[in-house]
């Protein structure tokens, strides 16, 4: 009977597990958590450690999944993406963004970025924030959080990945970050090289052409798939690595950019 419960209890922790922890997955939200340590200021990096304390921006950057099993914070689970119907123009996807009043990455981005500008919110609150800020950060970089409506961003879009069954957007979330067989730190210094330019670029551009990026690559990523249960493995990885780096390169560069504004 032991044994029983033991296997159960194993069980349920590895489905609530898939279920829950994903956006990215555990290493590419790590990924971009390390690239933006690597560019923060040093009065953000001594703001940050007031906070956070020795949790590194890696470590801090999957609570916001982590916390979905704690049932009292389900009000953040539309906090992770936004929905965008296809054929958008970039103005068309910026007006939508600011008229979108309900709860979304867009516009939970944007508060807990003034929140954290803050002086008289307690600390477990600016761990809070900021966790979830790290957090929303690479969500965003994610295209496929800037997926459509109808198929909840790709999660409904059944695909095979090396002959077994998933959906788009895990591919994006987990199978492709993790066929890589790289560590979190190995992951992001193999890709870690900007120049200034590219970093003030990339930082100084406005939070909705962010969002458009990943809307416009989310978009092309639909248009692949022909077919149910598309069948993808070793081309669909050769063909998309470079974008997905570049998005966890972008994430983490303005992660650090955003952090830095907030904390010098």
């Amino acid at each position: 009977m032991r044994f029983i419960k033991s296997t159960i209890l194993i069980c349920s922790f590895v489905f609530f597990s898939s279920q829950s922890f994903a956006w990215w997955g555990v290493t590419g939200h790590r990924v971009v958590g390390e690239i933006a340590q690597s560019y923060l200021s040093s009065s953000a990096k001594k703001a940050i450690a007031d906070i956070l304390g020795n949790e590194s921006l890696a470590m801090a950057s999957n609570w916001g999944d982590f916390i979905k099993s704690d049932s009292t914070f389900n009000y953040l689970n539309r906090w992770h993406y936004v929905n965008l119907v296809k054929g958008l123009t970039m103005d068309q996807v910026a007006g939508k963004l600011e008229q979108d009043t309900t709860h979304n990455l867009y516009n939970r981005i944007n508060f807990l970025v003034a929140e954290l500008k803050r002086k008289d919110i307690d600390i477990a609150m600016k761990q809070m924030y900021l966790r979830l800020l790290i957090h929303f950060i690479g969500d965003l970089h994610q295209p496929l959080h800037v997926g459509r409506p109808e198929d909840l961003g790709g999660n409904r879009i059944k695909v095979q990945w090396f002959n077994e069954p998933t959906n788009l957007h895990s591919i994006w979330d987990e199978k492709l970050p993790e066929f890589q067989r790289l560590s979190y730190t190995e992951y992001a210094r193999s890709i870690n090289f900007t120049t200034k330019k590219q970093r003030k670029e990339w930082q100084n551009s406005s939070l909705s052409t962010w969002f458009f990026e990943s809307y416009q690559i989310a978009q092309g990523l639909y248009d692949e798939i022909a077919q149910p249960d598309q069948k993808l493995s070793y081309r669909y990885n050769f063909d998309h690595l470079e974008t997905m780096n570049q998005q966890m390169l972008k994430g983490g560069v303005r992660l650090a950019g955003i952090l830095n504004e907030i904390f010098d």
